[in-house]
């Protein structure tokens, strides 16, 4: 850890930085806090970022607004199946014509940017996405016989629609994140009416080499064991859904998590940074909220728990001292005699003086020896104990994870706050079933004790699945 947290100084990109960028990037934009995210952790990552959603939300404002803290040129195009190679990289330089060269001029254009945003780039032709895919993997362009290294950083693109024709895939895949974008919710559709441009300036933003050096660093970032179990889970789960992610997609997603601990100060990755996967492993925008509920239900927070044998549990107990309490047995007085209950209630009776006593009742309400107690409240303070330290368990997991999701750069609080949620409703809900546990436990400490220990042990209350 301490050789992480040095290495942060060195870069001079900290972690207050990059949470003003995150800030600076969504300000402004009702529901685009994920989004942006997944820009940033692109950038830092030297990753490409899709956005997949109708025009209209955002999407080049979110690539300008990501532009304003990288610097350099920003190249902005909406392509077509008619756009032609010039119109990104530049027109044919007719002074290397004259010398028999075939070049480019590529100043102010795709080969010479920093941040680029491509909208539809789906639609353009294979000649347009043939060159991109050298630019965007190796970050160089063919200018003539010589391949050029540029300044990129990264690509955003844009599509309406995820393609499905076999030969885009090649080029889908060169972006690590795949982020939907769907108009604004019902529920924010007010606060949309309500936004105001953003008119902030742009805050300290990195440079090319603190990227790399960031990036770097980020290397020595550990990946442990039950975040490893967990991806060899979640492949399965893609794969039985048909989805495909290939090897060298694996390599990336493993560099980008480092990363994305890396910048929360962390020497490796733990469960929150798992956040940023459906993003990187979707192909679709529904498979994005299966994944998403899987990753919540890694952390505890993604279904409603029903303690189902708990409950169980109680209405066994409850039960049996509801038997144990309403049990009459034949009442014997001190000298062993069967005791006999005297008819008060009548003034005839008390006006016969000397008359013989009345056999009204012989039975009374059944009284417990010490030994049938004790094994009755062992049994069920082996249960109360059992709660008390899934409770206490559970307390200390969701105070961890809450404070790892609010610390953690990547996950948005809505998802934070959804996860904890559910923790929450888990945890009253076994309290309540708790507290009922308790209140029968007071009810069979209040049984009735006999005055003598006969030392016979109640067989235990059978509990089903117990």
């Amino acid at each position: 850890m301490t050789s992480v947290r040095a290495g942060l100084a060195a870069a001079a990109i900290d972690r207050s930085r990059l949470r003003d960028i995150i800030d600076h990037v969504h300000a402004g934009l009702v529901e685009r806090d994920a989004q942006a995210r997944c820009l940033v952790l692109a950038v830092l990552c030297g990753e490409h970022a899709l956005f997949i959603g109708p025009p209209g939300t955002a999407k080049s404002e979110l690539a300008r607004r990501l532009h304003s803290v990288a610097g350099g040129l920003f190249f902005e195009r909406l392509l077509t199946r008619f756009t032609v190679p010039e119109e990104l990289f530049g027109p044919l330089s007719l002074a290397a014509l004259d010398q028999g060269r075939y070049e480019r001029d590529v100043q102010g254009y795709l080969p010479t940017a920093t941040i680029a945003f491509l909208d539809e780039v789906f639609k353009a032709n294979s000649a347009i996405l043939n060159a991109l895919l050298t630019l965007l993997h190796e970050r160089e362009f063919d200018q003539g016989a010589i391949r050029l290294k540029t300044p990129l950083i990264s690509v955003v693109a844009a599509s309406n629609e995820v393609p499905d024709d076999e030969a885009l895939l090649a080029f889908y895949d060169r972006f690590l994140l795949r982020c939907p974008v769907a108009p604004v919710s019902e529920a924010a559709f007010v606060a949309l009416l309500a936004s105001e441009p953003c008119d902030t300036p742009a805050p300290p933003g990195f440079t090319p080499e603190q990227l790399a050096v960031s990036q770097a660093q980020a290397r020595a970032v550990v990946v442990p064991g039950g975040i490893v179990s967990a991806l060899l889970v979640l492949r399965a789960v893609l794969a039985d859904a048909s989805i495909t992610v290939s090897d060298r997609r694996w390599v990336r997603i493993v560099r980008a998590l480092r990363v994305a601990a890396w910048a929360n100060q962390r020497a490796e990755v733990s469960l929150t940074d798992l956040f940023v996967l459906p993003f990187m492993v979707c192909e679709r925008d529904e498979q994005v909220v299966v994944v998403r509920d899987w990753v919540a239900g890694l952390l505890g927070g993604r279904d409603a728990v029903d303690p189902q044998w708990l409950g169980r549990v109680v209405q066994a107990f409850d039960k049996q001292i509801e038997l144990e309490a309403s049990a009459a047995e034949v009442a014997f007085d001190d000298s062993g005699k069967l005791a006999l209950m005297r008819n008060l209630g009548g003034a005839d009776e008390q006006a016969m003086p000397g008359s013989a006593p009345r056999l009204s009742a012989f039975s009374r309400r059944r009284h417990y020896s010490a030994t049938h107690l004790a094994a009755r409240l062992a049994q069920i303070d082996g249960v109360i104990a059992e709660v008390d330290d899934f409770l206490a368990r559970g307390s200390a997991h969701r105070e961890a994870v809450a404070g790892d999701l609010a610390a953690n750069l990547w996950v948005p609080p809505d998802f934070a706050r959804r996860v904890l949620e559910v923790m929450t409703l888990n945890r009253d809900r076994v309290a309540l079933l708790q507290a009922q546990l308790r209140r029968v436990r007071a009810a069979i400490d209040a049984l009735p004790r006999a005055p003598t220990d006969d030392g016979r042990v109640p067989d235990p209350m059978a509990v089903d699945g117990r």
